[in-house]
């Protein structure tokens, strides 16, 4: 799998298997402003260090979430995942092992080493 390709004929984008499937899921919008920054201010930044697009959608709910789309590479969109719901978890370890894969992708791209890491840690 190649997750860091930009350019040419192995970027992520021209794998249609990235395409199937997106994530989908509702984020609250404090959780919103922790994750992507006010107005998306960190968005392009996580899409471009996980090679993924990020669409963010507001939802006319009672609770004013919004609706996150993540397509891109398999590993990676339930990596996010993982992420999203650490940050929105209760307990503890997984909060804090949620805002730790955020700084993360926030400060350097996400590898497949690093991938290789977090699902052997997993298991």
């Amino acid at each position: 799998m190649r997750i860091n390709g930009v350019d040419g004929p192995n970027a992520w984008w021209r794998c249609t298997e990235n395409f199937e499937s997106p994530l989908v899921l509702f984020i609250d919008s404090d959780q919103e402003n922790c994750i992507f920054g006010q107005r998306g201010l960190y968005l392009r930044r996580i899409e471009e260090h996980t090679n993924t697009f990020i669409q963010l959608e507001q939802w006319f709910t009672a609770s004013g979430q919004t609706r996150v789309t993540v397509v891109g590479p398999p590993q990676v969109k339930q990596w996010l995942e993982d992420m999203f719901r650490g940050i929105s978890s209760e307990n503890l370890y997984l909060h804090l092992l949620g805002l730790s894969m955020l700084w993360h992708v926030q400060e350097r791209p996400l590898t497949s080493a690093d991938l290789e890491d977090y699902f052997r840690m997993q298991s």
